[in-house]
């Protein structure tokens, strides 16, 4: 038997440690959770991705009484982008959330599988990381590609016979 160890690293940020892009990255993010439509959870998620041309395009949650055909706000965001600017590659994504109560959350919150999945193909189809920065009021994850969040990923190389 051996085992195999998969390191990631994450860096940790206060808000005021960010970037002047970063941070309105961040706060794209933050005013997309007004946007979100989450009577079911009341979990108001926003994201907004940059392109590799510096537009920023935001997404929110889209929650439907059949709970399967909702959408997340990382996804929303990136396929409007995509549909908007099928040929721009996605260089970053900011992912902020508030609560029941409508508070932003203290600590950052991390991408579904689903999300993560979508992330992962954006980074196959232009060929490279998008860096992912989740919002938490106490601070800010900064992870440098999704493959830190889904180590073991499945792409379409793995679909080829060999």
């Amino acid at each position: 038997m051996k085992k195999k160890n998969i390191d990631i690293t994450i860096d940790i940020y206060n808000e005021n440690e960010l970037n002047e892009t970063e941070r309105t990255l961040v706060h794209h993010a933050i005013a997309a959770t007004h946007n979100s439509y989450s009577p079911y959870s009341h979990f108001s998620v926003g994201a907004c991705v940059l392109l590799d041309d510096d537009t920023m395009v935001i997404g929110a949650n889209q929650e439907n009484a059949a709970y399967p055909v909702g959408l997340c706000a990382e996804r929303s965001a990136i396929f409007a982008a995509q549909s908007q600017y099928p040929d721009k590659a996605i260089k970053a994504i900011a992912i902020a959330a508030r609560d029941i109560s409508g508070q932003l959350l203290s600590k950052p919150i991390t991408p579904c599988g689903s999300c993560r999945q979508v992330i992962l193909e954006m980074e196959q189809r232009y060929n490279n990381d998008v860096r992912i920065l989740l919002y938490g009021k106490e601070y800010v994850y900064i992870v440098k590609t999704i493959k830190d969040l889904l180590p073991l990923s499945f792409v379409a190389d793995d679909m080829r016979t060999h």
